[in-house]
Protein backbone atom coordinates (compact mmCIF):
# COMPACT_ATOMS: atom_id res chain seq x y z
CA UNK A 1 0.00 0.00 0.00
CA UNK A 2 3.21 2.40 0.60
CA UNK A 3 4.08 1.50 -2.72
CA UNK A 4 1.33 2.28 -4.39
CA UNK A 5 1.16 5.98 -2.50
CA UNK A 6 4.81 6.65 -3.49
CA UNK A 7 3.63 5.63 -6.91
CA UNK A 8 0.68 8.37 -6.67
CA UNK A 9 3.00 11.15 -5.35
CA UNK A 10 5.82 11.09 -7.80
CA UNK A 11 3.33 10.78 -10.76
CA UNK A 12 1.53 13.64 -9.61
CA UNK A 13 4.94 15.53 -9.03
CA UNK A 14 5.74 14.74 -12.53
CA UNK A 15 2.23 15.89 -13.80
CA UNK A 16 2.77 19.22 -11.66
CA UNK A 17 6.90 19.92 -12.75
CA UNK A 18 5.26 19.09 -16.76
CA UNK A 19 3.06 22.04 -16.73
CA UNK A 20 4.42 25.25 -18.44
CA UNK A 21 5.35 28.20 -16.31
CA UNK A 22 2.06 30.70 -16.21
CA UNK A 23 4.53 33.42 -16.77
CA UNK A 24 6.33 32.40 -20.05
CA UNK A 25 2.51 31.39 -21.40
CA UNK A 26 0.67 33.91 -24.06
CA UNK A 27 -2.25 33.86 -21.89
CA UNK A 28 -0.05 35.44 -19.28
CA UNK A 29 -0.16 38.72 -21.63
CA UNK A 30 -2.92 40.80 -22.95
CA UNK A 31 -0.65 41.12 -26.43
CA UNK A 32 -0.06 38.51 -28.87
CA UNK A 33 3.03 36.45 -27.23
CA UNK A 34 5.39 34.06 -29.00
CA UNK A 35 7.86 32.15 -26.99
CA UNK A 36 10.93 30.91 -27.90
CA UNK A 37 9.83 27.83 -29.54
CA UNK A 38 7.10 29.29 -31.55
CA UNK A 39 9.07 31.15 -33.64
CA UNK A 40 12.14 28.41 -34.21
CA UNK A 41 14.80 29.25 -31.42
CA UNK A 42 17.73 27.42 -31.16
CA UNK A 43 18.75 26.10 -27.90
CA UNK A 44 20.77 28.11 -25.95
CA UNK A 45 24.40 27.01 -25.69
CA UNK A 46 24.68 28.34 -21.99
CA UNK A 47 22.75 30.35 -19.60
CA UNK A 48 23.12 32.61 -16.23
CA UNK A 49 20.57 34.10 -14.14
CA UNK A 50 20.01 37.99 -13.76
CA UNK A 51 22.07 39.29 -11.04
CA UNK A 52 18.96 41.06 -9.65
CA UNK A 53 15.34 40.00 -9.78
CA UNK A 54 13.12 42.72 -9.95
CA UNK A 55 15.19 44.76 -12.36
CA UNK A 56 15.27 48.25 -11.81
CA UNK A 57 16.43 49.21 -15.59
CA UNK A 58 14.45 48.66 -18.65
CA UNK A 59 16.60 49.20 -21.96
CA UNK A 60 14.78 49.80 -25.57
CA UNK A 61 16.65 49.04 -29.15
CA UNK A 62 15.85 48.97 -32.46
CA UNK A 63 17.63 46.25 -34.60
CA UNK A 64 18.39 48.64 -37.43
CA UNK A 65 19.00 45.48 -39.56
CA UNK A 66 16.47 43.71 -39.99
CA UNK A 67 14.20 46.55 -40.88
CA UNK A 68 10.65 46.35 -39.68
CA UNK A 69 8.97 43.32 -40.15
CA UNK A 70 4.50 43.47 -40.22
CA UNK A 71 4.05 39.69 -40.33
CA UNK A 72 4.59 36.85 -37.83
CA UNK A 73 6.01 34.76 -40.11
CA UNK A 74 8.39 37.80 -41.10
CA UNK A 75 9.19 38.58 -38.08
CA UNK A 76 9.85 34.84 -36.87
CA UNK A 77 12.10 35.00 -39.58
CA UNK A 78 14.01 37.75 -38.61
CA UNK A 79 14.36 36.64 -34.78
CA UNK A 80 15.72 33.11 -36.27
CA UNK A 81 18.69 35.12 -37.81
CA UNK A 82 19.26 37.44 -35.22
CA UNK A 83 20.19 34.77 -33.43
CA UNK A 84 22.08 33.12 -36.02
CA UNK A 85 23.89 36.25 -35.98
CA UNK A 86 24.45 36.53 -32.28
CA UNK A 87 25.20 33.25 -32.01
CA UNK A 88 27.70 32.32 -34.98
CA UNK A 89 29.05 35.87 -36.25
CA UNK A 90 28.72 37.23 -32.70
CA UNK A 91 30.14 34.11 -30.30
CA UNK A 92 27.34 35.03 -27.83
CA UNK A 93 25.35 31.95 -26.13
CA UNK A 94 21.92 33.10 -27.34
CA UNK A 95 19.85 35.72 -29.06
CA UNK A 96 21.12 38.93 -27.04
CA UNK A 97 17.68 40.59 -26.05
CA UNK A 98 15.14 39.54 -23.70
CA UNK A 99 12.35 40.65 -25.72
CA UNK A 100 11.60 41.74 -29.15
CA UNK A 101 8.28 43.30 -30.66
CA UNK A 102 7.69 43.04 -34.42
CA UNK A 103 5.97 45.88 -36.22
CA UNK A 104 2.32 44.83 -35.99
CA UNK A 105 2.60 44.46 -32.17
CA UNK A 106 3.92 40.76 -31.90
CA UNK A 107 5.96 40.24 -28.41
CA UNK A 108 8.81 37.39 -29.18
CA UNK A 109 10.24 35.86 -26.25
CA UNK A 110 14.54 36.19 -26.67
CA UNK A 111 16.01 35.17 -23.39
CA UNK A 112 13.13 35.92 -21.64
CA UNK A 113 12.83 37.75 -17.88
CA UNK A 114 15.44 35.60 -15.91
CA UNK A 115 18.03 34.96 -18.11
CA UNK A 116 21.10 37.45 -18.10
CA UNK A 117 21.03 39.27 -21.48
CA UNK A 118 23.93 40.56 -24.02
CA UNK A 119 22.10 43.97 -25.13
CA UNK A 120 23.71 46.52 -23.31
CA UNK A 121 27.08 46.30 -21.76
CA UNK A 122 27.39 47.62 -18.09
CA UNK A 123 23.63 47.22 -17.02
CA UNK A 124 22.65 43.31 -18.58
CA UNK A 125 23.07 42.40 -15.00
CA UNK A 126 20.22 44.67 -13.94
CA UNK A 127 18.29 45.48 -16.51
CA UNK A 128 15.48 43.96 -19.65
CA UNK A 129 16.41 44.59 -23.17
CA UNK A 130 13.42 45.22 -24.99
CA UNK A 131 14.24 45.51 -28.81
CA UNK A 132 11.69 46.88 -31.50
CA UNK A 133 12.53 45.01 -34.56
CA UNK A 134 13.10 48.06 -37.58
CA UNK A 135 15.14 50.73 -38.36
CA UNK A 136 14.05 54.41 -35.93
CA UNK A 137 16.14 56.75 -36.73
CA UNK A 138 13.71 58.84 -38.91
CA UNK A 139 10.63 56.86 -38.80
CA UNK A 140 8.64 56.36 -35.55
CA UNK A 141 7.50 52.76 -34.98
CA UNK A 142 4.08 52.08 -35.44
CA UNK A 143 1.63 52.31 -32.55
CA UNK A 144 1.10 48.94 -32.10
CA UNK A 145 4.82 48.15 -32.32
CA UNK A 146 5.12 51.01 -29.00
CA UNK A 147 1.66 49.70 -27.37
CA UNK A 148 3.06 46.40 -26.82
CA UNK A 149 6.48 47.46 -25.28
CA UNK A 150 4.33 49.41 -23.11
CA UNK A 151 2.26 46.36 -21.79
CA UNK A 152 4.96 43.93 -21.76
CA UNK A 153 6.59 46.93 -19.77
CA UNK A 154 3.40 46.66 -17.22
CA UNK A 155 3.58 43.12 -17.53
CA UNK A 156 6.94 42.20 -16.02
CA UNK A 157 5.71 45.06 -13.28
CA UNK A 158 3.01 42.75 -12.83
CA UNK A 159 4.54 39.30 -12.61
CA UNK A 160 7.10 40.99 -10.17
CA UNK A 161 10.36 40.94 -13.10
CA UNK A 162 10.83 44.59 -13.21
CA UNK A 163 10.62 47.04 -10.32
CA UNK A 164 7.83 49.56 -9.93
CA UNK A 165 10.10 52.29 -9.71
CA UNK A 166 12.19 50.78 -12.79
CA UNK A 167 13.89 53.59 -14.70
CA UNK A 168 13.68 53.46 -18.53
CA UNK A 169 16.62 54.13 -20.63
CA UNK A 170 18.05 54.10 -24.31
CA UNK A 171 20.52 52.31 -25.26
CA UNK A 172 22.55 54.85 -26.50
CA UNK A 173 22.75 56.61 -22.75
CA UNK A 174 25.00 53.70 -21.66
CA UNK A 175 27.21 52.54 -25.25
CA UNK A 176 28.33 54.76 -27.46
CA UNK A 177 25.69 54.24 -30.44
CA UNK A 178 22.77 55.68 -32.78
CA UNK A 179 20.70 53.10 -30.38
CA UNK A 180 17.62 52.53 -30.05
CA UNK A 181 17.11 55.30 -33.55
CA UNK A 182 16.25 59.28 -33.13
CA UNK A 183 12.41 58.71 -33.53
CA UNK A 184 11.96 55.70 -30.96
CA UNK A 185 14.56 57.87 -28.64
CA UNK A 186 12.60 60.87 -28.86
CA UNK A 187 9.33 59.05 -28.38
CA UNK A 188 10.23 57.40 -25.18
CA UNK A 189 11.83 60.09 -24.15
CA UNK A 190 7.98 61.00 -23.56
CA UNK A 191 7.23 57.95 -21.52
CA UNK A 192 6.77 57.57 -17.85
CA UNK A 193 9.88 56.32 -16.26
CA UNK A 194 12.22 57.82 -18.76
CA UNK A 195 15.58 59.01 -16.90
CA UNK A 196 18.48 60.80 -17.83
CA UNK A 197 19.90 60.04 -14.52
CA UNK A 198 19.26 56.73 -14.30
CA UNK A 199 22.66 55.39 -13.14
Amino acid sequence: MAGLFLFIAISLISVVTALPSPIQTASAYSFPFVSREEWGARPSTASSPLGVSPVPIVVIHHSYIPRICLTRANCERDMRNMQRVHQVTNGWTDIGYNFAVGGEGTVFEGRGWSSLGAHTFGVNTRSIGILLIGDFITNKPPQAQLQSVKDLIEAGVRLGHIRSDYKLIGHRQVTPTECPGQRLFDEISKWDHFSLNWD
